[in-house]
């Protein structure tokens, strides 16, 4: 073969496998229409209405105008002007499901590098917003929203400190259509606190302590130079400025000494890591919410003492330790609800099972949690943790009109979620996997 066809075949080559990367991520497009702006008032009238806030309404409605909910009760309230009013007899109102954390938008094929964008160069990187990363025709966006899951925390990973986390909601035609708020959190990885004794492990456990100690400088370096930027910038306001310093401010004391307007979502899950991780959050003033948790019953009474919440990264797992029961992970909710600590539940699955968040819920409920806080767990308590209790996650006036209509309660894998609304506005629910079922459906028709 000479020179020239050597690089013709790469050519060739590099040329299939760029079409087959825009193949695949063609594919992965969602091509359903966003939903219009709602044009009238709509009335939801004759189901079972679940605020969550309190208890159901048989034979209630729920009526929304321009986005928000502006009657909640029982029986059909007085109506004036043009409203659309839908009978739901029969049927089920619930507030939208609240996925708390995910990557849904930042990761589409995981096989394919150019869909993947969870994460930015650098181990600290808090200038990161994930919002504006996100893509609004993931095909991962409809799934989820046929199922119920009509907000979720979109947050960047990797490195000590990713980025900040963005509520988004899973329909709009653009990141800034979607976002409920932007910089909600800020991700933080607190380092492991003991070294890995596994059998994969080959590193030892000297070596591991030093690169834990290492790691846990480099953090504390960090946060202390932040810090000493917003102090300096108090005092020179013509000095120079750092971005990733300058995103820092919200989560920080400010220059006075005043508490942190926003929290930092704290990954860490043994009991070790999460002490120490809490304690040197504590002692820098911050808002840490743990991320993860699997230890935090353990911890219960540091986590009531300050009153900091814990983001529960799904019940489908196995146990930690050789001596643990088998039911650990689906009783993790059970036990931090009796220790009276404040939690929420996120999938902790990858982007494309994100719709299975439910189901996570039902697993902790069917190991004895009640069943109304595993509801309250994946809709009004992600919601006020997150800072958007006032707006998400129940249905009362004044809220966002963000909810579902269903046939049963969406913790059972039998309910069908038959209609949802975003901020009032009616999404369709077709995916691409309803129109397989109809492709299909149709052919054994024939």
């Amino acid at each position: 073969m000479t020179i020239r066809n050597f690089f013709g075949v790469l050519g060739r080559s590099a040329f299939i496998a760029a079409s087959c990367v825009a193949a695949s991520t063609a594919s992965a497009q969602d091509l359903t229409p966003k939903a219009p702006p709602q044009s009238r008032p709509i009335l939801l009238i004759g189901g079972t209405v679940h605020p969550v806030s309190g208890a159901a309404i048989p034979g209630g409605h729920v009526l929304f105008d321009n986005g928000r909910i502006t009657s909640v009760g029982a029986g059909e309230p007085r109506l004036a002007g043009d409203v659309l009013r839908i009978d739901v007899s029969g049927k089920h109102v619930y507030p939208g499901l609240f996925g708390a954390i995910t990557d849904m938008g930042l990761n589409e094929v995981a096989s394919t590098r150019a869909t993947v964008d969870v994460r930015e160069t650098g181990d600290f990187t808090p200038e990161v917003r994930a919002a504006v990363a996100v893509n609004p025709d993931s095909a991962h966006f409809p799934v989820a929203r046929s199922n119920g899951i009509l907000t979720v925390g979109v947050a960047p990973s990797g490195g000590r400190v990713p980025g900040r986390v963005s509520i988004m909601t899973v329909d709009g035609w653009t990141w800034e259509d979607m976002t409920v708020l932007d910089g909600a959190a800020l991700s933080v990885v607190f380092p492991r606190v003991r070294p890995v004794t596994d059998w994969w492990m080959n590193r030892s456990e000297d070596d591991q302590m030093k690169d834990i100690a290492e790691d846990l400088e480099e953090l504390n370096t960090f946060f202390d130079q932040a810090q000493a930027y917003i102090r300096q910038r108090r005092d020179n306001a013509v000095g120079p400025v750092d971005q990733r310093f300058e995103a820092m401010r919200p989560f920080l004391p400010d220059a006075q000494g005043n508490a942190p307007s926003r929290p930092i979502f704290l990954y860490a899950s043994d009991v070790d890591q999460i002490t120490q991780g809490l304690a040197w959050a504590l002692e820098k003033g911050l808002r840490p919410i743990v991320v993860g948790g699997r230890d935090a019953p353990l911890v219960a009474d540091m986590l009531k003492q300050y009153d900091i919440p814990v983001i529960v990264t799904g019940t489908y797992g196995f146990p930690k330790r050789d001596d643990s029961p088998h039911d650990d992970a689906f009783t993790l909710p059970l036990r931090l609800d009796a220790a009276g600590v404040r939690w929420c539940l996120a999938s902790g699955d990858e982007t494309a099972n994100e719709r299975n968040l439910p189901y996570q819920a039902a697993k902790a409920a069917s190991y004895g949690l009640n069943p109304d806080r595993a509801l309250r767990a994946v809709t009004l308590s992600p919601a006020e943790i997150m800072g958007v209790g006032d707006r998400l996650g129940s249905l009362e006036v004044g809220k966002s009109a963000t909810l579902i209509v269903t046939t049963g309660n969406p913790l059972e894998v039998t309910s069908d979620v038959e209609m949802a609304f975003v901020e009032g506005r009616q999404l369709d629910l077709s995916n691409r996997q309803t129109k397989l079922f109809e492709k299909y459906l149709e052919k054994y028709r024939q």
